[in-house]
């Protein structure tokens, strides 16, 4: 049973990836939320659009405070799967 596959090697460039992954995603979630913002002060207060828009920001505030969690899971997980592929492939 082959477990690395060509093109599917876990190193930790792969961490580089994520890195960066996790920035650009950041970055176009403050935008998009500044643009939400904007839009939201030309809306009548208290109309149908005015809240859906309230609640876009809520939601979207919420997930930019998950992206530190999401980035700490996600580099231990490359991580274990370095540390277990290390030891598990030593003995050929």
């Amino acid at each position: 049973m082959q477990i690395n596959k060509k093109g599917q090697a876990l190193n930790l460039g792969s961490l580089l990836t994520v890195g960066i992954t996790l920035v650009v995603v950041g970055v176009a979630l403050a935008f998009g939320l500044q643009v939400m913002g904007d839009i939201k002060s030309d809306m009548t207060a208290n109309s149908a659009e005015a809240n859906a828009t309230g609640d876009a920001i809520t939601g979207v505030s919420k997930l930019t405070g998950k992206l530190p969690t999401i980035g700490l899971v996600v580099a231990a997980v490359i991580i274990v799967g370095l540390l277990v592929s290390a030891f598990a492939f030593t003995k050929r």
